[in-house]
Parts: C-alpha cells; sequence; structure tokens
C-alpha cells in the first residue's frame, strides 16, 4: 500500500522560479507531487495547515566552512560533515558545499576523501566540495594564512582534475596570479567549477579565465580588485560578464547595502548574484570565538574576526540574508531564488535542486511573515529543532 500524500496550505509557495499564491504543497513518497488548487487536493491526503507565510526550497549553500561549534578544516572527517549539514538543515540550508580554507595538502586530500565518503554513503545535505585555495594571491589574502597559500603544481592540478570526476561537485577559488590558464582549463574539462577569488586579477585577466570556463565569482567585492575608473578589476568582471555568477554574503557587513543594491541592479546575465552565508563553526550554536589555522576567530556584534580585525567569514545563515535582502526592498521571489535555484544552477545541479517541481525530492522551509524560519522539511519529513 503506498503512503499517503501529505498536503501544505495556508502559506503562498515559491518553487524556485514562481511565487504562487493561494495553492497547496502535495507531497508523497519524499517527492513533491504538485502545486495545486486547495480544491483539488485528494481528500485521501494528510492536511498540514500553515499560517500565512511562505513555503520555499531548501536553501543551497555554496560555501560552508564549519557550523555546529565545528569547522571542516580542523576535522576533514564525514562525523564533522554530519555536524556541520545537520547545523545548516536547521537553519533551512538542505543543500551544502562544505567548504575548505586555505591549508595543507594533506588536509586538502583528506577533505575530498571525507566528502567522496560522504556522498558515497548518502549523508543528507552534503552535495560537493568547495575548495577556497590554497592557489590564490597573498596580496588578497582575508583572513587566509598567507603562509599556505601557494601557486598549482603539476601534481595538484592531476589530483584536482581526479577528484572532480570523483566528487558529484568540485568548486574551486583560485587567483590567475598562481594558476594558469591552462591549467584552469584542464579543470574544467575534468568537470571543476571554477570561481575567481582572493585575487588582484584585472578585468582582462578576468575576461580570459571566463573564456576557458571559468564562471563564477567568489563573495563579491570581497579579497578583490575592486572596480575602479582606469581598471574594472574583478568586481567588473562579475558584473559586466554575463558568463560569470557571484555569490555574495549578504549580512550587510561584508558589503554595504547600498552596494549590494547597485551590484544586483548592474549585473549582466544570464550569470546571476547569488547568497552564501561564508558560514564558520559559530552558525546553528552559541559559541564566542574558535580556531582557524591556529589563529584566533572572535565572535563579537555579528562580525567574525581575527585579532586585529580582519574579517574571518560570516556570523550568517541565509535565512538572514534573505531578509536583509528583502528589508532592502528586493522582491520575495528574487530574494529566495537567490538562495536556492540560483545556486543551485550555478553548481549544474538546476536540475534536483532548488526547486519544488512535481518529481523533485521533497526538501522545503517555511517562512512565517516576517520571513522568519518556522519550519525545515527534508525529503518530506519535518526537521526537528527547526
Amino acid at each position: 500500500m503506498s503512503e499517503p500524500a501529505t498536503s501544505y496550505i495556508g502559506a503562498d509557495i515559491f518553487d524556485g522560479i514562481t511565487l504562487h499564491t493561494g495553492r497547496a504543497l502535495l507531497v508523497q513518497g519524499g517527492v513533491v507531487s504538485a502545486i495545486l488548487e486547495p480544491k483539488d487536493v485528494p481528500k485521501a491526503t494528510i492536511s498540514v495547515q500553515l499560517a500565512g507565510g511562505t513555503i520555499a526550497p531548501g536553501f543551497v549553500d555554496l560555501q560552508v566552512n564549519g557550523g555546529g561549534g565545528v569547522m571542516f578544516n580542523d576535522s576533514p572527517r564525514v562525523d564533522c560533515l554530519r555536524t556541520i549539514a545537520r547545523a545548516h538543515a536547521s537553519l533551512g540550508a538542505t543543500s551544502i558545499l562544505p567548504t575548505l580554507i586555505t591549508d595543507r595538502p594533506e588536509i586538502t586530500r583528506a577533505a575530498i576523501a571525507a566528502v567522496e565518503s560522504a556522498v558515497a554513503t548518502g549523508l543528507a545535505g552534503i552535495v560537493g566540495l568547495h575548495l577556497e585555495g590554497p592557489h590564490l594571491s597573498k596580496n588578497r589574502k582575508g583572513a587566509h594564512d598567507p603562509g599556505l597559500i601557494r601557486p598549482m603544481t603539476d601534481d595538484d592540478l592531476v589530483y584536482l582534475c581526479d577528484a572532480a570526476q570523483r566528487l558529484p561537485v568540485l568548486k574551486i577559488t583560485l587567483a590567475p596570479e598562481n594558476v594558469t590558464t591552462e591549467q584552469m582549463r584542464r579543470l574544467v574539462q575534468a568537470g571543476a567549477v571554477l570561481s575567481l577569488g582572493h585575487t588582484d586579477a584585472s578585468y582582462d585577466t578576468c575576461t580570459k579565465a571566463a573564456e576557458v570556463g571559468v564562471t563564477c565569482v567568489t563573495h563579491l567585492f570581497n579579497a578583490m580588485r575592486q572596480l575602479g575608473n582606469r581598471e574594472p578589476g574583478v568586481v567588473g568582471a562579475a558584473l559586466r560578464l554575463g558568463s560569470l555568477s557571484a555569490g555574495l554574503i549578504g549580512d550587510l557587513i561584508h558589503v554595504h547595502p547600498e552596494t549590494m543594491l547597485l551590484a544586483l541592479a548592474a549585473k549582466q546575465g544570464p550569470g546571476r548574484i547569488f547568497l552564501v552565508s561564508d558560514a564558520m563553526a559559530v552558525a546553528g550554536s552559541d559559541i564566542r570565538s574558535f580556531t582557524l589555522n591556529g589563529r584566533v576567530i572572535l565572535r563579537r556584534n555579528g562580525r567574525l574576526t581575527l585579532d586585529d580585525g580582519t574579517l574571518a567569514g560570516a556570523d550568517l545563515d541565509l535565512p538572514t540574508a534573505v531578509r536583509n535582502l528583502i528589508g532592502l526592498g528586493m522582491p520575495l521571489a528574487q530574494s529566495l531564488g537567490m538562495a536556492t535555484s540560483v545556486p543551485a544552477g550555478v553548481i549544474g545541479r538546476g536540475h534536483d535542486l532548488g526547486h519544488l517541481r512535481p518529481g523533485d525530492t521533497a526538501d522545503f522551509v517555511h517562512f512565517d511573515a516576517g520571513v522568519r524560519l518556522t519550519g525545515v522539511w527534508r525529503s518530506g519529513v519535518a526537521i526537528e529543532n527547526s
């Protein structure tokens, strides 16, 4: 006997593209059956009445360094990934790319092995890996340890190409200062998603990188050459080149609110700007400090910083980032899309993540009228403590 369907009624429904009003979400067997008129819901279904607000796909976060009190760099193992994924699921991100910040080669290899094992065993929420470094620019290092930043070697290239073929998604943030155009080309051919970040590259250099298949820019405006009158820089390339999409840390700290709005208005498509949390160990926890590569990161007044005040990731979750955008006057559907369907498309997973279409896995969230998270479902099952 088949499992009875469940209908969710009383909230607007954002399906990843369109905002539906006065509809019901029908879920059966862990997948979406339909979005339909309440009067068309079969009588035999279990009905869940929601008090207004909005249903949306589970969020897709492409930059998650830690959560639940742990950092992936400190423990690149499956049990650490489980803790991070659980913490972010409770915050609405049901699909994440755990992100390894610049580290030693053996830590990078351990991280790749851990994600491969997590995916093979079906660990919910882990959809691939984001390597943010170590092939960056020391001039734009941000909170990355400059002693660990280095050029990409032939051995690195071979290993990363192999990893790109083994993992469902391998996203790599890199700087043209330490990675050649040919190395980028080969990584793209192997299936890696390449992103420019922590770089002082010129507009022309970014254009050449895009021509060989680089498709993304990491945390727009931060740790990169800015838009200037005689040199558009990385920011100019991110906004002007339609082949590039760009992550944005929407905490209103990393990027000024008006700068965020200007970027959204200026972005040339089809590439899009999407939201990332750049979350660290504090996400989903009450800890006040943690370490990264042996350096203490402090949590103070909504900021994460080194002792010298350098920003080190963000004290942010995606529901807060969405709420911040809406507070700036951005439409609800566009803001939600920046946390769901847009990032899913950036990593080539728009066919199975970030949407609520018939046949899609029923990973979804519910927000009240104030865009406050009230519930999270994974495969149609409510996640406790969400």
